[in-house]
C-alpha cells in the first residue's frame, strides 16, 4: 500500500473498509493535505465479504483514491471483514499502528451506524488510542499520546459537534469516491446493493444539508467525546 513515511503523521484515519474514510471525510482529508499536512488512512480489512469487486480490485481502487487525496500513507491490517471484534489481538494490531505513525489526531467511524463493522471499528480505535499512551503496554514500542480523537459519519448521521467547510475541495471527494467503481457503479457482473443505487448522490446531499446549517455549500460533520477547547469566544 501507499507509504511515503519519513516523519510522524498529523492525522491518521481508521476505517473498517477502504472507502469508509472517503465517504465520511474525503474532502476534509484533501483540505488538510492541500495545506501540507501529513495524512494517512489505515483500513482494518480487505473488505473480502463485499458483494461486488475483488480484494485485488478494492486495493487498486484504494490506491487510486489515496493518490487523489494526496495521502502520505495508506495501510491495511488485513483483519477479518465481518469478523471485527473487541479482542486483544485486534486492539494490539491497531495500537501498534498508532505507535508506528505517531499521529497528533486520530479519526474513527462514529459509534452508531447501520453496518456492524463500522461500530466495531469505532470501539476498537477508542481502545487502541487509550492503550497507545500506556508506557507498560507493549513496552518494546514507544508510547504515543494522541492529542484528539474525532469521529466521522458513514451511513447514518447524528448531531455533529463541529463541521468543516469543504466547499473548495468537494470535487476531490467526489473524484476519490469515483475511484471505487466496483462499489458505486453498476455493471454487467455486479449485484444491486445500497452502494450502487445512488449512494454517492445521497452522500453529496447529506454534505449539502450539513453545510446549510452555516450557510455554506458543503460541510463534513464530526463528533468529539471530549469537550472542545477554545482559547476564547470570538
Amino acid at each position: 500500500m501507499l507509504n511515503k513515511m519519513s516523519e510522524p503523521l498529523d492525522i491518521l484515519i481508521f476505517g473498517a473498509h477502504a472507502d469508509d474514510a472517503e465517504i465520511g471525510m474525503g474532502a476534509t482529508i484533501v483540505k488538510h493535505t492541500a495545506a501540507g499536512d501529513r495524512v494517512g488512512i489505515c483500513d482494518l480489512t480487505y473488505a473480502e465479504m463485499s458483494s461486488n469487486g475483488t480484494v485485488e480490485k478494492r486495493m487498486e481502487e484504494a490506491e487510486e483514491a489515496a493518490t487523489i487525496m494526496g495521502l502520505a500513507m495508506r495501510s491495511n491490517l488485513g483483519l477479518p471483514d465481518r469478523g471485527l471484534s473487541l479482542n486483544q489481538s485486534c486492539i494490539e494490531r491497531i495500537t501498534l499502528e498508532i505507535r508506528k505513525y505517531r499521529p497528533k489526531i486520530v479519526f474513527a467511524p462514529y459509534w452508531q451506524d447501520r453496518h456492524p463493522d463500522h461500530i466495531a471499528c469505532s470501539h476498537l480505535i477508542q481502545e487502541a488510542v487509550f492503550n497507545a499512551k500506556l508506557r507498560k503496554y507493549a513496552p518494546e514500542t514507544e508510547p504515543v499520546n494522541v492529542q484528539q480523537l474525532y469521529f466521522y459519519f458513514i451511513n447514518d448521521v447524528y448531531e455533529a459537534d463541529l463541521m468543516v467547510d469543504v466547499t473548495d475541495y468537494y470535487d476531490k471527494k467526489i473524484a476519490a469516491l469515483s475511484a471505487y467503481r466496483s462499489q458505486f457503479v453498476t455493471g454487467q457482473d455486479t449485484v444491486a446493493t445500497p452502494l450502487n443505487q445512488g449512494y454517492v448522490e445521497r452522500v453529496e446531499a447529506r454534505d449539502r444539508l450539513m453545510g446549510q446549517k452555516r450557510m455554506i455549500h458543503y460541510a463534513e460533520g464530526f463528533v468529539s467525546r471530549l469537550p472542545l477547547l477554545v482559547e476564547r469566544f470570538s
